[in-house]
């Protein structure tokens, strides 16, 4: 990663569907260097995809909530069948197995706190491998898309 590769990634959060010859204008490079460099961040892994985000409050889903969960048996095996089940959800946003008291925390967006409490109570308290489930109502939250300052990590001392 040097100064070329982290322009290319600061303007690909900024709009990921500009094009090659945009791109390259932004930051003052050639198209064919923008190319090459888009492709070899894609190939190494440091770009995983291209995707659209939307809007969950203008899809009636305007109530957000993070739920914590205990799993057990306490296993790999069980937890991470609880994420990959929890991320088939349709309320789910995103699902982050974790460390702590809890196991898992889920990302849900519903419609109303009366369908969150359904939700809950009906669909997540009542499963046996959950031995705890607490819910928090987010008030209000920003999405970062863009990341102001892409750094390597750094080496232990």
């Amino acid at each position: 990663m040097d100064a070329t590769d982290e322009a290319i990634l600061r303007r690909l959060q900024q709009n990921g569907r500009q094009t090659n010859r945009e791109l390259a204008e932004a930051i003052g490079i050639a198209p064919s260097t923008a190319l090459e460099r888009t492709r070899a961040l894609r190939a190494s892994g440091v770009i995983a995809g291209f995707h659209a985000s939307f809007d969950p409050a203008s899809l009636g889903r305007g109530v957000h909530a993070l739920i914590a969960i205990r799993v057990r048996p306490q296993s790999e095996e069980a937890i991470l069948t609880v994420r990959d089940n929890l991320a088939k959800l349709p309320e789910t946003l995103s699902v982050f197995v974790v460390t702590g008291n809890d196991d898992v925390l889920v990302h849900v967006a519903v419609p109303s706190t009366q369908y969150l409490r359904d939700f809950v109570l009906d669909g997540l308290a009542r499963r046996k491998e959950f031995v705890d489930v607490r819910t928090t109502v987010v008030l209000d939250y920003l999405e970062v898309h863009e990341q102001g300052e892409l750094f390597a990590p750094r080496k232990a001392r």
